[in-house]
């Protein structure tokens, strides 16, 4: 029977090892939440299933926590001696090109992750290593090891295992904390942003290798350490920390208010445009009163036109009073006059960029539908979808609506033909627009209105075809 005999030596080599390891799941615990923020919705084949796409993604990120440790562990088992904090930097400077390999976009976010985890880690490890070396200063010179020399192999045992159990605590609780906090994951990073919250994790290493220098000097010119020094040592990293959480949050706050701002401005504008639609249906009763006026006058113009047996003229006269009509009340019959103000609006502006527009909208009179409710989700569908297909070669529009039960359907479709980003947080697409001022607000819209009736959205993307489908539940 062969026995298999542990020492100090090997609990030593296989510390690091272990520590990769730890690293590298808290650096997979971190960034995957940031990773499946968003999903892409690829223009080609069948719809796209949402919930694959993100488990086909959750399974992918597990490698990036394997390869964190394996580069880890190659920079520790290279054969020639490298510097500690330059195999941190490589390691570090590996996995951003490794992720953003993985994901293609906001790579400033990428950099501050890494950045970030690399202070928290650091701060974390330093944490659990002065806690580790007070509980074995203190356990070495209890009268109980000092009379049992046996036990000190158990006691180092013990210890390294409070070590690597205090690294992983720390650094998952503060992985956790940061993702509670950075709420806005899908969000892109600009530069002053970056610089801005990377100096709270740069103060971190820096200050951490600094003490770190001078506490090993200290320990190795005394021969112990100071066990007051290392509690305010404790204490400052943990303040680094909260300053890194403070920091986060204000960047949230920010954010947050820039959005609701943003979200207001985007509101009024809604507001105006509902406005106008009014006007416009104002203008159109006063034009039927108007024809009502003298609908008399042409009734007996034509009697005498066709008593005088007059009939090319008065059917030139009935098509030009028809025509006449159709451009007051336009051609398109919803049966809501708002209704029909902005959709014949809107066929009016697809057609003058190239644009077909088919329409089988209905207004449900009969269910309590606020009519501006319905306006809101009329402009900002349609909206999208001219800005959408003004661009493609192939121009379609559609909107239809109709009634399942007691659910009332509207689908609007348009040609599209690019791939898209699906925001997981919001569930709503991210928007394609360059100018972000009121990104994804007409979707959020939408679905507030949707909600409001106890409903909502459902978006396909297929073989060139975008669709919007909207429910609302009648009562």
């Amino acid at each position: 029977m062969v026995f298999l005999v542990i020492d100090e030596k090997d609990i030593y080599y296989l510390l690091p090892i272990i520590e990769a390891l730890i690293r590298g799941y808290c650096f997979y615990y971190l960034i995957k939440p940031f990773m499946i923020s968003t999903v892409t919705l690829k223009n080609k084949g069948m719809a796209m299933d949402i919930a694959s796409l993100v488990m086909g993604k959750k399974r992918n990120l597990f490698y990036i926590g394997i390869v964190y440790f394996f580069i880890m562990l190659l920079l520790y088992l290279l054969p020639f001696y490298i510097n500690i904090d330059m195999a941190y930097l490589i390691g570090s400077i590996l996995s951003f090109f490794f992720i953003s390999w993985f994901d293609q976009r906001n790579y400033r976010q990428k950099a501050f992750l890494v950045i970030l985890f690399f202070s928290l880690n650091w701060l974390s490890t330093a944490m659990a290593e002065i806690l580790y070396d007070n509980l074995y200063a203190f356990a070495e010179n209890t009268n109980y090891m000092k009379s049992h020399p046996s036990m000190f192999f158990i006691l180092y045992v013990s210890v390294c295992i409070v070590y690597l159990t205090l690294e992983l605590l720390f650094t998952v609780i503060g992985s956790w904390q940061i993702l509670k906090v950075y709420k806005n994951k899908s969000e892109d990073m600009g530069k002053k942003e970056l610089i801005i919250l990377m100096i709270p994790s740069l103060i971190g290493v820096i200050a951490y290798k600094i003490i770190q220098n001078y506490r090993i000097f200290y320990i190795l010119k005394n021969g112990k350490n100071r066990g007051i020094y290392d509690i305010f040592i404790v204490i400052f990293y943990l303040i680094i920390i909260l300053a890194i959480f403070a920091v986060i949050i204000l960047y949230q706050d920010i954010k947050a208010k820039q959005e609701e701002n943003q979200q207001t401005k985007f509101l009024s504008m809604q507001i105006e445009n509902i406005k106008h639609h009014m006007e416009q249906v104002e203008s159109l009763y006063q034009n039927i009163r108007s024809i009502k006026h003298d609908m008399t006058n042409h009734m007996l113009t034509l009697e005498k036109l066709y008593e005088g047996n007059k009939i090319e003229e008065a059917k030139a006269y009935q098509n030009n009073l028809k025509e006449a009509f159709n451009q007051i009340t336009g051609e398109i019959e919803s049966g809501n006059p708002v209704t029909n103000v902005i959709l014949q609006e809107f066929k009016k502006e697809a057609e003058e960029n190239g644009i077909s527009f088919y329409t089988e909208f209905y207004y449900p009179s009969d269910f309590h539908i606020n009519v501006f409710d319905l306006s809101v989700i009329l402009h900002n569908a349609l909206r999208n979808a001219i800005e959408n297909t003004e661009k493609e070669k192939s121009k379609e529009i559609s909107i239809v609506s109709y009634r399942r039960n007691n659910a009332y359907i509207i689908e609007t479709c348009n040609s599209f033909f690019h791939d898209l980003q699906w925001d997981m947080e919001s569930g709503l697409l991210l928007t394609s627009k360059d100018e972000k001022a009121c990104h994804g607000y007409g979707l959020l819209n939408i679905r507030r209105v949707a909600r409001k009736y106890h409903g909502d959205i459902d978006i396909t993307l297929k073989n060139g075809e975008f669709c919007l489908c909207i429910m609302l539940m009648l009562e």
